[in-house]
């Protein structure tokens, strides 16, 4: 009985698994075995990494407001609580983004939260 060598499915998953690694540095992107370790790394990175920028952005724009709050004479801490009280239901992100491309709205929306 003749040695199967692999034929075409084993041509197509390894060329699948090369085309992946395009671009990475060396080896991981011409050998089979190295190239397949660097892909399953970078997918498990990548799935891992979804989740954390979801945690990252939300650090950001809470930095943001903090920033902005500050120039005014408040905190986050302080603000966050009084504006659930004043029954206003803006996000942090659409807060941070006021705050970045708004003063002037953010500044009124403060005084509003004060009063």
């Amino acid at each position: 009985m003749p040695r199967a060598k692999g034929g075409f499915k084993t041509r197509r998953r390894r060329k699948k698994i090369l085309e992946r690694a395009k671009g990475y540095y060396g080896s991981k992107s011409r050998l089979y075995r190295i190239a397949t370790e660097a892909v399953d790394k970078a997918l498990q990175y990548s799935y891992r990494d979804r989740r954390v920028k979801k945690r990252e952005f939300r650090a950001l724009w809470i930095i943001r407001i903090n920033a902005a709050l500050r120039a005014v004479g408040m905190t986050y801490s302080q603000f966050m609580p009084r504006l659930k009280t004043a029954n206003i239901a803006l996000n942090r992100k659409a807060l941070a983004d006021m705050a970045y491309s708004d003063p002037a709205a953010f500044h009124q929306l403060v005084e509003k939260v004060r009063s």
